[in-house]
């Protein structure tokens, strides 16, 4: 990957919620690490772990200790709030880095980028990052998740329609099923591929969503609940259950939507994502 976005020279919005709590310093990420990605199942970046990347794929680097060090610093940063420094400190790190950049910067731009434009560029630099770690890395699930990640928050900014008519919506999927093939336990791939059905049946209708991209509101719900099962505590997971269901059957179902935004508000979040998600969900109730 070479150069990071745009935006990181005019420097970021800050995050708004600092706690001491999201601080993961020394040992305390290696034992938070399965609650804080029981969600995206990214592997602990331990030496083992680099040190294995680096004997299949030698130009990602040379010392497996040092990048492990430097993977995990960024992905403190991630879990802090410093969405700018986890960035930068995954381009850095290549491919190796790729996933941490990417969910830093489309977090970031989720929730603290106000101009529509900017967000779309920056959705379009990280669909950039993530061919080229698919490319790299083409047997780590999040690879493809990232890719997938990137894509389907630049078919929402450019709005559904035009998504499906530049074919971002065969690729998300692509993306999705790669990934859950990979690793069948990924909360926010079942979670993204349960709103991929749910928006296409949304714009298009049941019939056209079955026939031309074998969407259904079946497999949205089956999908979105999955994610709930695996990961009851985190908050996006209710937060796109909830979405998803205003999709699929609008106002019948709007207290079933606002019983999970009111679940995803009320979760203690346990790192800067998740505090941003659940801030979300209750301006939606409030």
């Amino acid at each position: 990957m070479n150069g990071g976005l745009s935006m990181a020279k005019k420097g970021w919005a800050a995050f708004p919620h600092k706690d001491k709590a999201f601080d993961y310093a020394g040992d305390k990420l290696a034992k938070a690490w399965p609650k804080l990605h029981a969600g995206d199942q990214e592997p602990y970046p331990d030496e083992k772990h680099v040190a294995a990347l680096l004997k299949t794929h030698p130009k990602l680097g040379k010392d497996a200790a040092a990048i492990a060090t430097q993977l995990q610093d960024a992905w403190r940063a991630f879990h802090r709030g410093d969405f700018q420094q986890a960035h930068e400190s995954g381009i850095a790190l290549k491919a190796i880095g790729a996933s941490v950049a990417i969910k830093a910067a489309g977090i970031h731009a989720s929730y603290l980028v106000d101009d529509d434009d900017a967000r779309t560029a920056r959705y379009e630099d990280l669909v950039r990052l993530a061919e080229e770690a698919v490319a790299a890395l083409p047997d780590l699930a999040n690879s493809h998740y990232r890719r997938a990640f990137a894509i389907g928050r630049l078919s929402q900014s450019i709005s559904i329609a035009k998504a499906l008519a530049q074919g971002l919506a065969g690729k998300v999927r692509e993306s999705l099923d790669k990934t859950l093939k990979l690793a069948p336990k990924h909360a926010e791939a079942a979670t993204a591929l349960g709103l991929y059905h749910a928006e296409i049946v949304n714009k298009v209708g049941g019939m056209l969503a079955k026939l031309t991209y074998g969407a259904n509101a079946a497999d949205a719900e089956k999908n979105l609940k999955a994610a709930l099962k695996l990961t009851p505590e985190s908050p996006i997971a209710w937060i796109e259950y909830g979405n998803g269901l205003m999709l699929l059957h609008g106002e019948k179902r709007e207290d079933d939507v606002a019983e999970a935004y009111d679940k995803a508000a009320n979760i203690k979040p346990a790192d800067a994502m998740e505090a941003l998600d659940a801030q979300w969900a209750r301006e939606q109730i409030e």
